[in-house]
Protein backbone atom coordinates (compact mmCIF):
# COMPACT_ATOMS: atom_id res chain seq x y z
CA UNK A 1 0.00 0.00 0.00
CA UNK A 2 3.10 2.12 0.93
CA UNK A 3 4.13 1.57 -2.73
CA UNK A 4 1.35 2.15 -4.07
CA UNK A 5 1.08 5.83 -2.42
CA UNK A 6 4.24 6.82 -3.71
CA UNK A 7 3.89 5.41 -7.14
CA UNK A 8 0.41 7.53 -7.47
CA UNK A 9 2.10 10.70 -5.97
CA UNK A 10 4.99 10.45 -8.04
CA UNK A 11 2.86 9.95 -11.05
CA UNK A 12 1.04 13.30 -10.18
CA UNK A 13 3.98 15.33 -9.35
CA UNK A 14 5.18 14.72 -13.05
CA UNK A 15 1.55 15.23 -14.48
CA UNK A 16 0.86 18.47 -12.53
CA UNK A 17 5.07 19.44 -13.65
CA UNK A 18 4.34 18.68 -17.50
CA UNK A 19 0.82 20.47 -16.75
CA UNK A 20 2.40 24.22 -15.40
CA UNK A 21 5.00 23.83 -17.96
CA UNK A 22 3.07 23.32 -21.13
CA UNK A 23 0.94 26.79 -19.64
CA UNK A 24 4.39 28.63 -19.42
CA UNK A 25 5.15 27.95 -22.95
CA UNK A 26 1.64 28.48 -23.71
CA UNK A 27 1.46 31.84 -22.25
CA UNK A 28 4.86 32.74 -23.65
CA UNK A 29 4.09 31.96 -27.01
CA UNK A 30 0.56 33.39 -27.23
CA UNK A 31 1.81 36.89 -25.80
CA UNK A 32 4.88 36.91 -27.57
CA UNK A 33 4.07 40.79 -29.62
CA UNK A 34 1.75 41.56 -26.17
CA UNK A 35 2.84 45.52 -24.78
CA UNK A 36 5.21 45.74 -28.26
CA UNK A 37 2.86 47.73 -30.29
CA UNK A 38 2.52 50.55 -27.34
CA UNK A 39 5.92 51.12 -27.96
CA UNK A 40 7.23 48.92 -25.17
CA UNK A 41 10.59 46.91 -25.32
CA UNK A 42 10.73 43.38 -24.96
CA UNK A 43 12.63 43.85 -21.25
CA UNK A 44 9.57 45.91 -19.90
CA UNK A 45 6.97 43.50 -21.66
CA UNK A 46 9.33 41.15 -19.79
CA UNK A 47 9.04 42.66 -16.58
CA UNK A 48 5.42 44.21 -16.47
CA UNK A 49 3.74 42.31 -19.09
CA UNK A 50 3.01 45.26 -21.65
CA UNK A 51 0.85 46.62 -19.02
CA UNK A 52 -2.26 44.50 -20.52
CA UNK A 53 -2.55 41.93 -17.42
CA UNK A 54 -6.81 41.37 -17.59
CA UNK A 55 -9.01 41.55 -14.55
CA UNK A 56 -9.18 37.66 -14.31
CA UNK A 57 -5.61 36.76 -14.82
CA UNK A 58 -4.25 39.55 -12.43
CA UNK A 59 -6.13 38.49 -9.47
CA UNK A 60 -5.04 35.34 -9.59
CA UNK A 61 -1.41 36.21 -10.28
CA UNK A 62 -1.52 39.17 -7.90
CA UNK A 63 -3.20 36.47 -4.64
CA UNK A 64 -0.69 34.22 -5.62
CA UNK A 65 1.80 36.92 -4.77
CA UNK A 66 1.80 35.76 -0.80
CA UNK A 67 -0.53 32.35 -1.28
CA UNK A 68 2.71 30.13 -2.00
CA UNK A 69 4.09 27.11 -0.31
CA UNK A 70 5.12 28.92 2.81
CA UNK A 71 1.81 30.31 3.28
CA UNK A 72 -0.30 27.48 3.48
CA UNK A 73 2.20 24.86 5.00
CA UNK A 74 2.72 28.29 7.95
CA UNK A 75 -0.79 28.64 8.31
CA UNK A 76 -1.68 25.18 9.13
CA UNK A 77 1.77 24.74 11.40
CA UNK A 78 0.60 27.66 13.44
CA UNK A 79 -2.94 26.57 13.70
CA UNK A 80 -1.80 23.30 15.21
CA UNK A 81 1.25 24.13 17.24
CA UNK A 82 0.19 23.89 21.16
CA UNK A 83 0.39 27.24 22.69
CA UNK A 84 -0.17 28.57 19.22
CA UNK A 85 -2.93 28.53 17.18
CA UNK A 86 -5.15 30.56 15.58
CA UNK A 87 -4.41 33.48 17.22
CA UNK A 88 -0.96 33.21 16.13
CA UNK A 89 -2.02 32.70 12.70
CA UNK A 90 -1.21 35.75 11.51
CA UNK A 91 -0.27 35.17 7.89
CA UNK A 92 -3.92 35.27 6.21
CA UNK A 93 -5.36 38.20 8.09
CA UNK A 94 -1.85 40.15 7.77
CA UNK A 95 -1.00 39.88 4.25
CA UNK A 96 -4.84 40.37 3.24
CA UNK A 97 -4.62 44.01 4.96
CA UNK A 98 -0.91 44.59 3.66
CA UNK A 99 -2.92 43.99 0.03
CA UNK A 100 -6.00 46.59 0.97
CA UNK A 101 -3.25 48.85 2.60
CA UNK A 102 -1.05 49.03 -0.57
CA UNK A 103 -4.18 48.97 -2.77
CA UNK A 104 -5.50 52.23 -0.92
CA UNK A 105 -2.47 54.15 -0.66
CA UNK A 106 0.51 52.66 -2.92
CA UNK A 107 -0.89 50.70 -5.89
CA UNK A 108 -2.10 54.04 -7.51
CA UNK A 109 0.96 56.58 -7.32
CA UNK A 110 2.89 53.99 -8.52
CA UNK A 111 0.91 52.77 -11.06
CA UNK A 112 -0.22 56.07 -12.56
CA UNK A 113 3.77 57.38 -12.52
CA UNK A 114 4.37 54.44 -14.84
CA UNK A 115 7.50 52.86 -13.19
CA UNK A 116 8.94 49.85 -13.73
CA UNK A 117 9.98 48.47 -10.78
CA UNK A 118 9.46 48.91 -7.09
CA UNK A 119 13.23 50.77 -7.06
CA UNK A 120 12.42 53.04 -9.94
CA UNK A 121 11.54 55.66 -7.40
CA UNK A 122 14.42 55.51 -5.19
CA UNK A 123 16.76 56.16 -8.00
CA UNK A 124 14.90 59.10 -9.16
CA UNK A 125 15.23 61.19 -5.95
CA UNK A 126 18.08 59.27 -4.09
CA UNK A 127 19.97 58.74 -7.18
CA UNK A 128 21.66 55.67 -8.21
CA UNK A 129 24.09 54.64 -5.53
CA UNK A 130 21.17 54.80 -3.09
CA UNK A 131 19.30 52.38 -5.61
CA UNK A 132 22.07 49.98 -5.29
CA UNK A 133 21.94 50.05 -1.61
CA UNK A 134 18.08 49.24 -1.08
CA UNK A 135 18.43 46.61 -4.18
CA UNK A 136 20.16 44.92 -1.29
CA UNK A 137 17.53 43.85 1.56
CA UNK A 138 14.99 43.49 -1.83
CA UNK A 139 17.19 41.05 -3.10
CA UNK A 140 18.07 39.12 -0.06
CA UNK A 141 14.08 38.76 0.33
CA UNK A 142 13.43 37.52 -2.66
CA UNK A 143 16.40 34.74 -2.98
CA UNK A 144 15.90 33.85 0.74
CA UNK A 145 11.96 33.62 0.28
CA UNK A 146 12.86 31.25 -2.59
CA UNK A 147 14.85 29.10 -1.08
CA UNK A 148 12.96 28.69 1.82
CA UNK A 149 9.93 27.25 -0.22
CA UNK A 150 11.88 25.41 -2.28
CA UNK A 151 13.38 23.61 0.91
CA UNK A 152 10.13 23.04 2.16
CA UNK A 153 8.60 21.55 -0.82
CA UNK A 154 11.65 18.95 -0.81
CA UNK A 155 10.62 18.21 3.13
CA UNK A 156 7.05 18.11 1.65
CA UNK A 157 7.80 15.58 -1.00
CA UNK A 158 9.73 13.66 1.17
CA UNK A 159 7.22 12.72 3.53
CA UNK A 160 4.71 11.43 0.83
CA UNK A 161 6.05 10.23 -2.11
CA UNK A 162 9.42 9.06 -0.55
CA UNK A 163 11.77 10.41 -3.31
CA UNK A 164 15.27 12.20 -2.82
CA UNK A 165 14.95 15.71 -1.24
CA UNK A 166 17.93 17.00 -3.93
CA UNK A 167 16.37 15.83 -6.52
CA UNK A 168 12.73 17.03 -6.20
CA UNK A 169 14.03 20.87 -5.22
CA UNK A 170 15.98 20.69 -8.85
CA UNK A 171 13.66 19.42 -10.74
CA UNK A 172 10.80 21.70 -9.13
CA UNK A 173 13.53 25.18 -9.64
CA UNK A 174 14.24 24.33 -13.20
CA UNK A 175 10.73 24.30 -14.23
CA UNK A 176 9.87 27.31 -12.77
CA UNK A 177 13.23 28.67 -14.08
CA UNK A 178 12.56 27.31 -17.24
CA UNK A 179 9.43 28.54 -18.23
CA UNK A 180 10.25 32.19 -16.59
CA UNK A 181 13.27 32.39 -19.25
CA UNK A 182 11.07 31.61 -21.91
CA UNK A 183 7.96 34.07 -20.96
CA UNK A 184 8.90 36.41 -18.23
CA UNK A 185 5.75 38.10 -16.56
CA UNK A 186 2.84 36.45 -18.62
CA UNK A 187 4.29 32.62 -18.39
CA UNK A 188 4.24 33.86 -14.61
CA UNK A 189 0.69 34.96 -14.24
CA UNK A 190 -0.79 32.61 -16.24
CA UNK A 191 0.86 29.58 -14.33
CA UNK A 192 -0.52 31.26 -11.62
CA UNK A 193 -4.32 30.92 -12.23
CA UNK A 194 -3.33 26.75 -12.80
CA UNK A 195 -1.43 26.96 -9.74
CA UNK A 196 -4.54 28.16 -7.33
CA UNK A 197 -7.12 26.06 -8.71
CA UNK A 198 -5.04 23.42 -8.42
CA UNK A 199 -4.25 24.79 -4.56
CA UNK A 200 -7.96 25.52 -3.65
CA UNK A 201 -9.00 22.27 -5.65
CA UNK A 202 -6.56 19.84 -4.16
CA UNK A 203 -6.78 21.25 -0.39
CA UNK A 204 -10.66 21.55 -0.20
CA UNK A 205 -10.78 18.03 -1.31
CA UNK A 206 -8.80 16.86 1.28
CA UNK A 207 -10.47 18.51 4.06
CA UNK A 208 -13.57 16.07 3.94
CA UNK A 209 -11.58 12.83 4.08
CA UNK A 210 -9.53 14.24 6.82
CA UNK A 211 -12.61 15.12 8.78
CA UNK A 212 -14.16 12.22 8.69
CA UNK A 213 -11.06 10.04 9.80
CA UNK A 214 -12.01 7.89 12.82
CA UNK A 215 -9.23 9.82 14.74
CA UNK A 216 -10.11 12.74 14.04
CA UNK A 217 -12.38 14.31 17.04
CA UNK A 218 -14.86 17.03 15.95
CA UNK A 219 -12.84 20.39 15.44
CA UNK A 220 -15.60 22.33 17.49
CA UNK A 221 -14.66 20.77 20.38
CA UNK A 222 -10.73 20.75 20.43
CA UNK A 223 -11.46 24.56 19.77
CA UNK A 224 -11.92 25.25 23.08
CA UNK A 225 -11.69 22.22 25.05
CA UNK A 226 -7.92 20.16 25.72
CA UNK A 227 -8.39 16.80 23.93
CA UNK A 228 -5.32 15.56 22.82
CA UNK A 229 -3.76 19.06 23.12
CA UNK A 230 -4.51 22.82 24.01
CA UNK A 231 -7.04 24.49 22.16
CA UNK A 232 -6.39 24.82 18.37
CA UNK A 233 -7.83 28.64 18.59
CA UNK A 234 -5.18 29.81 20.78
CA UNK A 235 -5.41 32.32 22.87
CA UNK A 236 -2.88 35.87 23.26
CA UNK A 237 -1.04 36.44 26.84
CA UNK A 238 -1.45 40.19 27.81
CA UNK A 239 2.30 39.71 28.33
CA UNK A 240 2.38 38.50 24.88
CA UNK A 241 0.60 41.38 23.32
CA UNK A 242 3.38 43.63 22.14
CA UNK A 243 5.35 40.86 20.63
CA UNK A 244 2.07 40.08 18.43
CA UNK A 245 1.28 43.96 17.41
CA UNK A 246 4.93 43.74 16.40
CA UNK A 247 4.66 40.59 14.21
CA UNK A 248 1.40 41.70 13.04
CA UNK A 249 2.85 45.00 11.67
CA UNK A 250 5.58 43.40 10.01
CA UNK A 251 3.13 41.14 8.20
CA UNK A 252 1.03 43.90 7.19
CA UNK A 253 3.14 46.82 6.63
CA UNK A 254 6.27 44.53 5.72
CA UNK A 255 3.86 42.96 2.84
CA UNK A 256 3.97 45.78 0.79
CA UNK A 257 7.12 46.81 -0.54
CA UNK A 258 8.08 43.99 -2.42
CA UNK A 259 8.78 43.94 -6.04
CA UNK A 260 6.84 40.35 -6.62
CA UNK A 261 4.15 42.71 -5.20
CA UNK A 262 4.72 46.05 -7.53
CA UNK A 263 5.48 43.65 -10.52
CA UNK A 264 1.81 42.76 -10.23
CA UNK A 265 0.47 46.75 -9.59
CA UNK A 266 2.74 47.96 -12.28
CA UNK A 267 1.45 45.31 -14.91
CA UNK A 268 -1.94 46.67 -14.63
CA UNK A 269 -3.80 48.59 -17.50
CA UNK A 270 -4.03 51.59 -15.37
CA UNK A 271 -3.93 52.80 -11.62
CA UNK A 272 -7.39 52.31 -10.59
CA UNK A 273 -6.83 48.99 -12.04
CA UNK A 274 -4.14 47.84 -10.08
CA UNK A 275 -6.33 49.28 -6.88
CA UNK A 276 -8.63 46.68 -7.69
CA UNK A 277 -6.55 43.93 -8.29
CA UNK A 278 -4.94 44.16 -4.99
CA UNK A 279 -8.62 44.47 -3.01
CA UNK A 280 -9.67 41.07 -5.00
CA UNK A 281 -6.48 39.60 -3.94
CA UNK A 282 -6.98 40.37 -0.16
CA UNK A 283 -9.85 38.65 -0.21
CA UNK A 284 -8.61 35.93 -2.25
CA UNK A 285 -5.78 35.47 0.26
CA UNK A 286 -8.41 35.08 2.93
CA UNK A 287 -10.29 32.90 1.19
CA UNK A 288 -7.22 29.87 -0.18
CA UNK A 289 -6.19 30.60 3.96
CA UNK A 290 -9.58 28.30 4.81
CA UNK A 291 -8.72 25.23 4.12
CA UNK A 292 -4.84 25.08 5.45
CA UNK A 293 -6.68 26.50 8.91
CA UNK A 294 -9.39 23.77 8.95
CA UNK A 295 -5.65 20.69 8.28
CA UNK A 296 -4.14 22.46 11.33
CA UNK A 297 -7.58 22.08 13.37
CA UNK A 298 -7.52 18.67 12.31
CA UNK A 299 -4.14 18.09 13.06
CA UNK A 300 -4.64 19.05 16.67
CA UNK A 301 -7.93 17.06 17.09
CA UNK A 302 -6.10 13.61 15.93
CA UNK A 303 -5.06 10.85 18.00
CA UNK A 304 -2.14 9.96 16.16
CA UNK A 305 -1.61 6.58 17.98
CA UNK A 306 -4.87 5.41 15.89
CA UNK A 307 -2.96 6.06 12.62
CA UNK A 308 -0.14 4.98 10.73
CA UNK A 309 1.72 7.68 11.80
CA UNK A 310 3.05 6.28 14.88
CA UNK A 311 2.11 6.30 18.81
CA UNK A 312 4.18 9.98 18.69
CA UNK A 313 2.55 13.49 17.19
CA UNK A 314 3.94 15.23 14.76
CA UNK A 315 5.35 18.04 17.72
CA UNK A 316 6.88 14.84 19.36
CA UNK A 317 8.85 13.96 16.43
CA UNK A 318 9.87 18.02 15.49
CA UNK A 319 7.65 17.89 12.53
CA UNK A 320 4.53 20.25 13.06
CA UNK A 321 6.35 22.34 10.19
CA UNK A 322 5.03 19.32 7.98
CA UNK A 323 1.46 18.99 9.10
CA UNK A 324 -0.05 19.56 6.21
CA UNK A 325 1.57 16.78 4.14
CA UNK A 326 1.53 14.78 7.38
CA UNK A 327 -2.32 15.00 7.32
CA UNK A 328 -2.97 13.99 3.79
CA UNK A 329 -0.78 11.03 4.06
CA UNK A 330 -1.94 9.88 7.04
CA UNK A 331 -5.70 10.58 7.02
CA UNK A 332 -6.49 11.13 3.94
CA UNK A 333 -6.78 8.07 1.05
CA UNK A 334 -4.24 7.48 -1.22
CA UNK A 335 -5.53 9.11 -4.58
CA UNK A 336 -6.64 12.18 -2.03
CA UNK A 337 -3.31 12.75 -0.87
CA UNK A 338 -1.28 13.23 -4.08
CA UNK A 339 -4.24 15.52 -5.43
CA UNK A 340 -2.99 17.43 -1.92
CA UNK A 341 0.33 17.18 -2.75
CA UNK A 342 -0.19 19.12 -6.99
CA UNK A 343 -1.59 21.53 -4.17
CA UNK A 344 1.56 22.12 -2.29
CA UNK A 345 3.64 21.40 -5.48
CA UNK A 346 1.65 24.27 -7.09
CA UNK A 347 2.10 26.46 -4.09
CA UNK A 348 5.65 26.71 -4.22
CA UNK A 349 6.13 26.95 -7.92
CA UNK A 350 3.91 30.06 -7.91
CA UNK A 351 6.38 31.47 -5.06
CA UNK A 352 9.56 30.99 -6.58
CA UNK A 353 8.88 31.84 -10.40
CA UNK A 354 7.47 35.44 -9.02
CA UNK A 355 10.00 36.03 -6.64
CA UNK A 356 13.45 34.65 -9.57
CA UNK A 357 11.64 37.19 -12.11
CA UNK A 358 11.65 39.89 -9.78
CA UNK A 359 14.91 39.55 -8.34
CA UNK A 360 16.31 39.36 -11.75
CA UNK A 361 14.16 42.33 -13.17
CA UNK A 362 15.68 45.03 -10.53
CA UNK A 363 18.78 43.72 -11.19
CA UNK A 364 19.04 44.39 -14.94
CA UNK A 365 16.76 47.91 -14.84
CA UNK A 366 17.90 49.30 -11.85
CA UNK A 367 21.49 48.23 -11.79
CA UNK A 368 23.09 47.11 -14.70
CA UNK A 369 20.70 49.38 -16.97
CA UNK A 370 20.17 52.53 -15.25
CA UNK A 371 23.66 51.86 -12.95
CA UNK A 372 26.46 50.68 -15.15
CA UNK A 373 25.04 50.66 -18.80
CA UNK A 374 22.40 53.38 -19.71
CA UNK A 375 23.01 53.08 -23.22
CA UNK A 376 22.43 49.09 -23.14
CA UNK A 377 19.65 48.14 -26.08
CA UNK A 378 16.77 46.11 -25.47
CA UNK A 379 18.27 42.67 -26.90
CA UNK A 380 21.40 43.17 -24.10
CA UNK A 381 18.77 44.13 -21.07
CA UNK A 382 16.67 40.98 -22.16
CA UNK A 383 19.42 38.83 -22.38
CA UNK A 384 20.97 40.02 -18.68
CA UNK A 385 17.48 39.23 -17.08
CA UNK A 386 17.53 35.79 -18.75
CA UNK A 387 20.73 35.49 -17.12
CA UNK A 388 20.27 36.37 -13.87
CA UNK A 389 16.69 34.69 -13.69
CA UNK A 390 18.78 31.57 -14.53
CA UNK A 391 21.91 32.82 -11.60
CA UNK A 392 19.30 34.04 -9.32
CA UNK A 393 17.10 30.90 -9.59
CA UNK A 394 20.01 28.46 -9.19
CA UNK A 395 21.72 30.16 -6.07
CA UNK A 396 17.53 29.64 -4.36
CA UNK A 397 18.26 26.31 -5.03
CA UNK A 398 21.64 25.94 -3.97
CA UNK A 399 20.54 27.24 -0.55
CA UNK A 400 17.86 25.22 -0.33
CA UNK A 401 19.91 22.48 -0.67
CA UNK A 402 23.02 23.75 1.27
CA UNK A 403 22.30 25.78 3.99
CA UNK A 404 20.03 24.96 6.83
CA UNK A 405 19.29 28.32 8.17
CA UNK A 406 17.49 29.22 5.54
CA UNK A 407 14.35 29.89 6.88
CA UNK A 408 16.41 32.28 9.58
CA UNK A 409 18.22 34.10 6.68
CA UNK A 410 14.51 34.90 5.44
CA UNK A 411 13.02 35.97 8.60
CA UNK A 412 15.70 38.35 8.92
CA UNK A 413 15.48 40.08 5.49
CA UNK A 414 12.29 39.98 5.48
CA UNK A 415 12.32 42.25 8.51
CA UNK A 416 14.62 44.21 6.65
CA UNK A 417 12.34 44.75 4.33
CA UNK A 418 10.16 46.30 6.38
CA UNK A 419 12.43 48.03 8.53
CA UNK A 420 14.81 49.74 5.11
CA UNK A 421 12.77 49.58 2.51
CA UNK A 422 9.23 50.46 3.66
CA UNK A 423 10.23 53.62 5.43
CA UNK A 424 12.17 54.71 2.21
CA UNK A 425 8.72 54.18 0.25
CA UNK A 426 6.95 56.24 2.73
CA UNK A 427 9.31 58.94 2.32
CA UNK A 428 9.67 58.83 -1.44
CA UNK A 429 5.99 59.00 -2.27
CA UNK A 430 4.56 60.91 0.81
CA UNK A 431 7.09 62.54 2.57
CA UNK A 432 8.27 65.85 0.69
CA UNK A 433 11.88 67.22 1.15
CA UNK A 434 13.84 63.65 1.79
CA UNK A 435 17.13 63.82 -0.11
CA UNK A 436 20.04 61.01 -0.07
CA UNK A 437 21.68 61.74 3.25
CA UNK A 438 18.27 60.96 5.00
CA UNK A 439 17.95 57.97 3.03
CA UNK A 440 21.56 56.78 3.92
CA UNK A 441 20.67 57.92 8.11
CA UNK A 442 17.66 56.08 7.68
CA UNK A 443 18.78 52.81 6.23
CA UNK A 444 21.46 52.64 8.86
CA UNK A 445 19.59 53.61 12.05
CA UNK A 446 17.33 50.97 10.56
CA UNK A 447 20.05 47.61 10.38
CA UNK A 448 21.62 48.89 13.36
CA UNK A 449 18.46 48.18 15.48
CA UNK A 450 17.41 45.67 13.88
CA UNK A 451 21.03 43.41 14.01
CA UNK A 452 20.90 44.92 17.59
CA UNK A 453 17.71 42.85 17.93
CA UNK A 454 19.45 39.51 16.95
CA UNK A 455 18.21 36.29 15.43
CA UNK A 456 17.45 33.30 17.02
CA UNK A 457 17.01 31.28 14.10
CA UNK A 458 20.12 32.44 13.02
CA UNK A 459 21.77 32.12 16.57
CA UNK A 460 23.03 35.58 15.69
CA UNK A 461 23.05 36.78 19.51
CA UNK A 462 21.91 40.37 20.45
CA UNK A 463 23.71 43.22 21.15
CA UNK A 464 20.92 45.47 22.25
CA UNK A 465 18.98 44.45 24.85
CA UNK A 466 15.66 46.01 24.43
CA UNK A 467 12.98 46.49 27.51
CA UNK A 468 11.17 43.26 28.59
CA UNK A 469 14.03 40.49 27.20
CA UNK A 470 13.92 37.69 28.51
CA UNK A 471 16.53 34.29 28.22
CA UNK A 472 14.19 31.16 26.55
CA UNK A 473 15.51 28.01 26.15
CA UNK A 474 13.94 25.17 23.83
CA UNK A 475 14.03 21.57 24.27
CA UNK A 476 13.90 19.54 21.19
CA UNK A 477 11.92 16.22 21.79
CA UNK A 478 13.75 13.52 19.76
CA UNK A 479 17.29 14.44 20.27
CA UNK A 480 16.63 15.94 23.96
CA UNK A 481 19.16 19.27 22.96
CA UNK A 482 18.57 22.51 24.91
CA UNK A 483 18.84 25.60 22.59
CA UNK A 484 19.14 28.90 24.66
CA UNK A 485 18.24 32.30 23.03
CA UNK A 486 17.38 35.83 24.13
CA UNK A 487 14.05 36.30 23.45
CA UNK A 488 12.85 39.91 22.85
CA UNK A 489 9.88 41.34 23.92
CA UNK A 490 9.43 44.24 22.71
CA UNK A 491 8.13 45.51 19.28
CA UNK A 492 11.40 46.39 18.45
CA UNK A 493 10.95 45.77 14.50
CA UNK A 494 8.56 48.04 14.88
CA UNK A 495 10.24 50.96 16.83
CA UNK A 496 13.49 50.00 14.34
CA UNK A 497 10.88 51.05 10.98
CA UNK A 498 9.93 54.36 12.63
CA UNK A 499 13.14 55.27 13.78
CA UNK A 500 14.53 54.87 10.03
CA UNK A 501 11.77 56.61 9.16
CA UNK A 502 12.23 59.71 11.39
CA UNK A 503 15.81 59.47 11.04
CA UNK A 504 15.39 59.75 7.14
CA UNK A 505 13.03 62.93 7.19
CA UNK A 506 15.20 64.39 10.04
CA UNK A 507 18.71 63.90 8.69
CA UNK A 508 17.46 65.40 5.13
CA UNK A 509 16.17 68.54 6.78
CA UNK A 510 18.83 68.85 8.39
CA UNK A 511 21.50 68.49 5.50
CA UNK A 512 18.82 70.81 3.25
CA UNK A 513 19.20 73.33 6.59
CA UNK A 514 23.08 73.41 6.20
CA UNK A 515 23.89 73.43 2.80
CA UNK A 516 21.15 76.32 1.93
CA UNK A 517 21.89 78.70 5.12
CA UNK A 518 25.75 78.55 4.15
CA UNK A 519 27.02 76.60 7.57
CA UNK A 520 28.35 73.72 4.74
CA UNK A 521 30.21 74.71 1.67
CA UNK A 522 28.70 73.87 -1.44
CA UNK A 523 31.66 71.76 -2.15
CA UNK A 524 31.00 69.20 0.73
CA UNK A 525 27.33 68.09 -1.19
CA UNK A 526 29.65 65.29 -2.39
CA UNK A 527 26.03 63.08 -3.04
CA UNK A 528 24.84 66.29 -5.19
CA UNK A 529 21.22 65.84 -3.23
CA UNK A 530 20.80 69.42 -1.76
CA UNK A 531 23.12 72.04 -3.60
CA UNK A 532 23.35 70.32 -7.19
CA UNK A 533 19.71 69.22 -7.09
CA UNK A 534 18.44 72.99 -6.67
CA UNK A 535 20.92 74.72 -9.14
CA UNK A 536 19.72 71.48 -11.32
CA UNK A 537 16.27 72.58 -11.32
CA UNK A 538 17.32 76.19 -12.62
CA UNK A 539 19.49 74.51 -16.03
CA UNK A 540 17.90 74.09 -19.23
CA UNK A 541 16.75 70.17 -19.74
CA UNK A 542 19.19 69.84 -22.43
CA UNK A 543 22.14 69.75 -19.82
CA UNK A 544 20.76 67.39 -17.36
CA UNK A 545 22.66 65.08 -18.65
CA UNK A 546 26.28 64.23 -16.87
CA UNK A 547 25.72 63.62 -13.07
CA UNK A 548 25.95 60.66 -10.61
CA UNK A 549 22.06 60.59 -9.96
CA UNK A 550 20.28 59.42 -12.29
CA UNK A 551 18.32 62.39 -14.11
CA UNK A 552 14.58 62.82 -15.15
CA UNK A 553 15.33 64.94 -18.29
CA UNK A 554 13.04 62.91 -20.21
CA UNK A 555 10.41 64.08 -18.09
CA UNK A 556 9.55 67.10 -20.43
CA UNK A 557 6.02 66.73 -21.92
CA UNK A 558 6.78 64.82 -24.98
CA UNK A 559 6.50 61.27 -26.02
CA UNK A 560 9.38 59.96 -26.46
CA UNK A 561 9.84 56.07 -26.94
CA UNK A 562 10.27 54.31 -23.91
CA UNK A 563 13.76 52.20 -24.73
CA UNK A 564 17.29 52.49 -25.56
CA UNK A 565 17.51 55.60 -26.41
CA UNK A 566 16.31 57.18 -22.91
CA UNK A 567 17.47 54.15 -20.80
CA UNK A 568 17.82 56.29 -17.97
CA UNK A 569 13.81 56.90 -18.33
CA UNK A 570 12.15 55.96 -15.54
CA UNK A 571 8.88 57.16 -16.40
CA UNK A 572 6.99 56.30 -19.36
CA UNK A 573 4.37 59.38 -20.16
CA UNK A 574 2.54 57.12 -22.61
CA UNK A 575 1.16 55.16 -19.24
CA UNK A 576 0.38 58.33 -17.06
CA UNK A 577 -3.42 57.34 -16.25
CA UNK A 578 -4.37 59.02 -13.33
CA UNK A 579 -2.45 62.87 -13.66
CA UNK A 580 -4.29 63.84 -10.49
CA UNK A 581 -2.09 61.68 -8.34
CA UNK A 582 1.16 62.91 -9.05
CA UNK A 583 3.09 64.43 -6.62
CA UNK A 584 4.17 67.97 -6.38
CA UNK A 585 7.64 67.28 -6.69
CA UNK A 586 7.00 65.19 -9.87
CA UNK A 587 5.32 68.00 -11.15
CA UNK A 588 8.40 70.25 -10.35
CA UNK A 589 11.01 68.22 -11.79
CA UNK A 590 8.50 68.07 -15.47
CA UNK A 591 8.08 72.05 -15.30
Amino acid sequence: MKMAIHVDGLLAIIIFYLLILMVGIWAAWKNKNSGMSHGSDRSESIMVGGRDIGLFVGAFTMTATWVGGGYINGTAECVYLPGSGLAWAQAPFGYALSLVVGGLFFAKPMRSRGYVTMLDPFQQLYGKRMGGLLFIPALLGEIFWSAAILSALGATLSVIVDININVSVVVSALIAVFYTLVGGLYSVAYTDVVQLFCIFLGLWLSVPFALSNPAVSDISVTAVNRVFQSPWLGEINPSDAWMWADNFCLLMLGGIPWQVYFQRVLSASSASYAQILSFLAAFGCLVMAVPSVLIGAIGASTDWNETSYGSLSPVEKDESDMILPIVLQHLCPSFVSFFGLGAVSAAVMSSADSSILSASSMFARNIYQLAFRQSASDTEIVWVMRITIFVFGGLATAMALLTGSVYGLWYLSSDLVYIIIFPQLLCVLFVKGTNTYGSIAGYIFGLLLRIGGGEPYLRLPPFIYYPGWRSTEKVHNLTKEVEHFIEQRFPYKTVSMLASLLSNAAFSHLAKYLFESGTLSPKYDFLDAVVSKHSKETMDKTTLVVNDNINLSELAPVKPRHGSSLAGTFINTDVLIDEGDVSPDYKNVCE
